[in-house]
This record gives C-alpha cells, structure tokens and sequence, in this order.
C-alpha cells in the first residue's frame, strides 16, 4: 500500500539536491582540485546531475559536472614540446606558504615525446581520479 505519490517524493528529492547545488562554495572546489589535480576551472561547469548515495556505509551526496579546465601548450619551431600546463594564467592560491612558481606543474625531462606520453597519462589519470569522485 502507498503511504504518498512517488512524483512527489522524486519532485522533493530533485528540490532538495538542487538547493544543495545553488549552495556549493566554487572557490572550494577550485582550490581542492588545484591542490590535488594543479588544474583549475574555466567559467563554464556543467551540473549534469544530483542524487543522494551511500559512501563508505554513510548517507553521502553525489554531484556530476562536466568541467572545461585551460590547456596551455609550448612547443619550439623544430614542434618539440617543451611543456604542457593546466594553471590558468593568473591564478592565485589563497595560502601564503605556496609560491606562484611551486604551484606549476613541473616538466618532465624525458625527451620530447616522453614529455608528451607521460604529460597526457597524468592528464588522464586527474580526469578518471575526478570522474570517480574520489576524495
């Protein structure tokens, strides 16, 4: 026997996990994922979904976004790479103890076209770690 209309548990539930989503501190966000990822937002993030979940045996929330992050490639006149940077030009962290130059991503030194391999498997590796949403 129904106790309610599903409609109107489902019209709750999206209510609810949308004034969560209007409610997320995006400088937050930006500044985790620097800190882990060294990538940062362009203006444009696509919120593709919202749900409640259960995550290590506790109620959790899940949010799914498409995210554009900047791509800045350097590449000398014989089209050797020479670096590959997701920092957006400008960008800032908050915390005093980490200098603009540290918060760069390092070049590798393997040739040019290990730079690129092993460029393009850590940029991978940061979108399936973002993907999987872990923390």
């Amino acid at each position: 026997m129904k106790l309610t209309d599903p409609e109107t548990i489902r019209e709750g539930e999206k209510e609810f996990i949308d004034t969560i989503n209007s409610e997320l501190d995006w400088g937050a966000i930006e500044k985790m994922l620097f800190e882990k990822h060294s990538l940062t937002l362009q203006e444009e993030i696509d919120y593709k979904n919202g749900d409640l979940v259960v995550y290590k045996d506790q109620i959790a929330y899940k949010f799914d976004f498409e995210i554009k992050v900047p791509l800045s490639v350097i590449f000398d006149r014989e089209g050797e790479c020479l670096e590959l940077s997701t920092v957006r030009e400008g960008f800032k962290e908050d915390s005093d103890d980490v200098s603009q130059n540290e918060m760069k991503p390092s070049s590798q030194h393997t040739g040019p076209e290990g730079k690129v391999n092993q460029m393009v498997l850590d940029i991978a590796d940061m979108i399936s770690e973002i993907n999987q949403g872990d923390e």
